[in-house]
């Protein structure tokens, strides 16, 4: 074949555009690429776990064990085991069962009215009745032979029941005298020590 330099020229233009055609498709492919990697949403970053605290009330917890509680009755000191209870644990009330009208010229009767006369009514009446039936059943000879406790109230040791009058050993009325002021001092009521016994087994 002769050279003829217009062929030559017209493959060398054919070359010239391929090469051409070539950058700029690696170009704009390239840009293609950069331009998805801009526009693309960014995933976001895995959240750090913030450490997590657990808080525990100590309160919330039965113990199986029983705490030792030392009691001072007006300066005569008893050890007792109070039950440690859960704070789950629904607290029993505070309200007493209704004791009802108390025969005349009983201990009963006696206190209610010495309750009138603080300004306190059948509410206080009944949480006095609950408490004493379960320390005395109201009987001023009661003692315990374990603690010293004494009468009506159960005034530890008995003797203190002296400072309300000195037939404090079978006077009904002395010994919710001093009953009654010993509850006022300590609970601010009958129901306020009610509600102590309750919890506690004593007051």
């Amino acid at each position: 074949m002769r050279y003829s330099p217009r062929r030559h020229a017209q493959r060398a233009a054919r070359a010239g555009r391929a090469r051409y055609a070539l950058s700029l498709l690696v170009v704009t492919v390239c840009f293609g690429l950069v331009a998805l990697t801009l526009a693309a949403p960014r995933q976001p970053e895995a959240a750090v776990a913030a450490p997590v605290v657990q808080r525990h009330d100590a309160q919330d917890f039965q113990l199986a064990s029983a705490v030792t509680t030392a009691v001072t009755r007006d300066g005569f000191s008893v050890t007792k085991a109070a039950p440690v209870a859960a704070r789950t644990t629904t607290a029993r009330s505070a309200a007493a069962p209704h004791a009802g009208t108390p025969d005349p010229g009983t201990a009963q009767a006696i206190a209610k009215q010495m309750l009138a006369d603080r300004g306190m009514g059948d509410d206080q009446f009944d949480c006095l009745v609950s408490l004493w039936n379960r320390e005395s059943h109201w009987n001023v000879y009661a003692g315990n032979p374990t603690t010293g406790a004494y009468g009506i109230p159960q005034a530890l040791p008995g003797s203190k029941m002296a400072s309300a009058g000195p037939d404090w050993q079978d006077n009904a009325t002395t010994q919710i005298t001093w009953g009654l002021g010993y509850i006022i001092g300590r609970y601010g009521n009958p129901c306020g020590a009610w509600a102590h016994s309750q919890s506690s087994g004593w007051y």
